[in-house]
């Protein structure tokens, strides 16, 4: 089945924008990940001289007895320097919750409104949620901050839309891995940037407002960039444009959107069902978050690493993925990118393990690299194939969705296995879980017809 050619013009002048916005609001976004420590650090030690003055313990307080009484039910003991990591993580979960929420509503007001009017109603709700960061004297506010930007973050899932509205068969697989390449160079130099503005004092109530105001400088400057230049890529509103352009040259031209879309939109006739990709999507990230939020305990058990030592190993992964998305991801059928990167999980894992000396674990990383460049880039791909224009965002929200359940679950589950049983044994049953991952590739899904003749064709 054929798809609608795209203009290469239109095409590349939406993809600069859509590749520029994506970099600014995910540098933003990962300003914050390495100062998780240092700013619950922060409000716990200003909390706990507000609740001497007070009868009642504040909302930080209350989470930590919690926290508390979950270290207390494993054999181990966790040492307490783990109780601000614990405390991030749990943040960091809740955040992927409330993107498993958000994320079809997101997808689905793009089919119906256009996807500049979603990415725009998501920008606003960013702009809100880092004010609050900036104004975040108090734990309270800084947990509202990141209520509000785990409902309204859309930008990933809505850029992975357009990127499918503006590509066709031949170019979509290396469109996407674009998008992927986004997310390795801001996750390679974002966290390192946040790290330095946070050494910028300029108010005493917040000492990160630097990082907070400069993130929130990014992200209303995205907004206006988006505003300014971003075209509506939905193909019925763009279909509905061009059908009102032509009635005025004709004297019986009345297209309707419907019409149009009818007439240019052929039978879609899927390969994968949507369900099988959503399900391998889960439980890949269900044991990949969980190993990703381990390292740093698993790097200091072993190595006594710090948290400048694992920001070099995060870089080092982040560098290995960008270069392997560039010049790899891109040129492979999306399946076949899913199932490398399942593999070099599963090695991860093993050696992971197993590992003693500092060689091995960059082997590791590597490996991680690699899988951190293919396997979700290479499902959204997959996913795109399988819905026709006009639900495609409903549709990547919806795996998103099942990704983000499977993110806020991983790290409590497989930390959890961690601290009961040991390391072997976590990172042998994640090894174990990788296998019915790469089982549920090779025996669930197939690849799209379009997905091969459109690489064979590119080659």
């Amino acid at each position: 089945m054929a798809t609608a050619t795209v203009d290469p013009a239109r095409r590349k002048r939406v993809l600069k924008v859509i590749v520029f916005s994506l970099l600014l609001d995910l540098i933003s976004f990962t300003f914050i990940l390495p100062l998780f420590p240092s700013l619950l650090e922060f409000y716990r030690n200003a909390e706990t001289v507000d609740a001497s003055e007070s009868q009642s313990p504040t909302l930080l307080a209350s989470v930590l007895n919690y926290l508390n009484t979950y270290k207390a039910s494993f054999a181990r003991p966790i040492d307490s320097r783990y109780d601000i990591v614990l405390l991030g993580g749990a943040l960091g979960s809740l955040f992927s919750l409330l993107q498993a929420i958000a994320s079809p509503v997101i997808g689905h007001m793009s089919d119906r409104y256009g996807r500049r009017t979603a990415l725009l109603a998501s920008m606003t709700g960013n702009i809100i949620s880092v004010l609050l960061w900036v104004m975040a004297v108090d734990f309270r506010t800084f947990l509202l901050s990141r209520i509000v930007g785990g409902l309204s973050e859309g930008n990933v899932q809505l850029a992975m839309a357009i990127a499918t509205d503006i590509s066709d068969d031949s170019t979509r697989g290396s469109t996407m891995a674009l998008i992927g390449v986004c997310f390795s160079v801001a996750f390679t130099f974002g966290p390192a940037l946040g790290a330095w503005l946070s050494t910028i004092a300029m108010i005493k109530t917040n000492p990160f407002a630097a990082a907070a105001g400069f993130s929130l400088f990014l992200i209303v400057a995205e907004t206006i960039y988006l505003y300014l230049y971003l075209p509506e890529t939905l193909p019925a509103s763009t279909a509905k444009e061009a059908a009102t352009k032509d009635s005025k040259k004709t004297e019986f031209g009345k297209a309707t959107t419907a019409a149009v879309a009818t007439a240019s939109e052929p039978v879609h006739v899927r390969t994968n069902s949507h369900f099988m990709l959503n399900a391998v999507h889960f439980v890949f990230l269900l044991f990949f978050s969980g190993m990703e939020f381990s390292l740093p305990f698993m790097t200091y058990d072993l190595f006594g690493y710090t948290s400048a030592k694992n920001g070099r190993l995060l870089g080092f992964v982040g560098l290995v993925a960008s270069i392997l998305q560039g010049g790899v991801t891109r040129r492979l059928p999306p399946l076949t990118s899913v199932r490398i990167g399942i593999v070099a999980c599963q090695v991860a894992f093993i050696m992971l393990g197993s590992l003693t000396t500092v060689g091995s674990l960059y082997l590791a990383a590597a490996c991680l690299a690699t899988t951190s460049a293919t396997v979700v880039t290479g499902l959204n791909a997959l996913s795109s194939f399988e819905a026709h224009s006009g639900e495609r965002g409903g549709k990547l929200g919806i795996l998103r969705s099942w990704g983000q359940v499977g993110r806020g679950l991983g790290p409590i589950l497989f930390t959890s296995v961690y601290w009961w049983a040991g390391r072997e044994v976590a990172y042998g049953a994640g090894a174990m879980g990788m296998s019915v991952v790469l089982l549920l590739s090779v025996f669930g899904l197939k690849s799209p017809p379009r997905a091969d003749r459109s690489k064979t064709k590119a080659q």
